[in-house]
């Protein structure tokens, strides 16, 4: 990911480099301050826990597989390292959902769980939603849920292939965000993109991680912005924010996180 990263920070920009109203607002009240919230410290304390943890479980793979260990036997800690998402973009996620309070969220991929408490601390009017393929995983999950004191979020185990559409008609209602963390490869990320795109209203919030993790996610990210729903997308390197607003100019935005 070196050269990908490197034509990353040669093409990004700033806030003087945006022009358009609703990205600079986005940009400087949300995407770039670095704040403190009361939330922060219970879910970093719960990361420590997660990243001290020797428990070693089995975990059941279903999507692009880790980088780090190809085992299915992996330690809490390593999971915690290598699959939770850093610290600074749970901040980021949970100021996104303060900002915009959404009454529902839909997470893909649920790992242990830290993510997901970001997106329900931050709005506890809201309804979280997260899909997982791995039991294991789920259990430890609900328990991190349970010591941060959220027993509202909705957990859906199982392959998201088969519980994806079975959620989405469930619910039937518009997805105001959605956080595509589940399998790193090309088909899977468009189709569980496409089967969301019904779902999105003109203020809805799709949140794609790791873009540049490989060729396929990039190809991935290059489809998802030219679909013509999309109009604007904002390309964080480590994660791409796609929005559907259609009084905006189609226009893809590359700015430094």
């Amino acid at each position: 990911m070196v050269i990908p990263y490197i034509k990353y920070l040669l093409r990004s920009g700033n806030e003087h480099a945006i022009h358009s109203p609703f990205v600079y607002d986005l940009y400087t009240k949300v995407i770039r301050p670095k704040d403190r919230h009361s939330d922060y410290d219970q879910l970093q304390a719960l990361r420590k826990q997660m990243l001290s943890s020797t428990e070693e479980i089995e975990v059941l793979d279903l999507g692009a597989g880790s980088r780090v260990n190809r085992s299915n036997k992996r330690k809490v800690r390593q999971i915690a390292k290598n699959a939770e998402k850093p610290e600074r973009f749970g901040r980021l996620f949970h100021r996104l959902v303060r900002h915009y309070r959404p009454a529902n969220v839909l997470e893909l991929g649920t790992s242990l769980g830290l993510t997901t408490l970001y997106f329900a601390k931050a709005n506890p009017a809201g309804k979280v939603t997260t899909l997982e393929g791995c039991p294991e995983t789920v259990r430890l999950a609900r328990t991190n849920f349970e010591k941060a004191g959220e027993s509202g979020i909705e957990v859906v185990t199982g392959n998201i292939d088969e519980t994806l559409g079975q959620t989405l008609q469930r619910q039937n209602q518009t997805l105001d965000m959605v956080y595509f963390d589940a399998n790193h490869r090309y088909e899977p990320t468009v189709r569980y993109f496409e089967a969301c795109l019904p779902f999105a209203g003109n203020d809805s919030l799709f949140i794609f991680d790791d873009i540049y993790w490989s060729d396929e996610m990039t190809q991935a990210w290059e489809y998802i912005k030219a679909h013509p729903q999309v109009t604007v997308t904002v390309d964080l390197f480590w994660i791409g924010l796609v929005y559907f607003r259609k009084e905006q100019v189609k226009e893809n935005f590359v700015l430094r996180f």
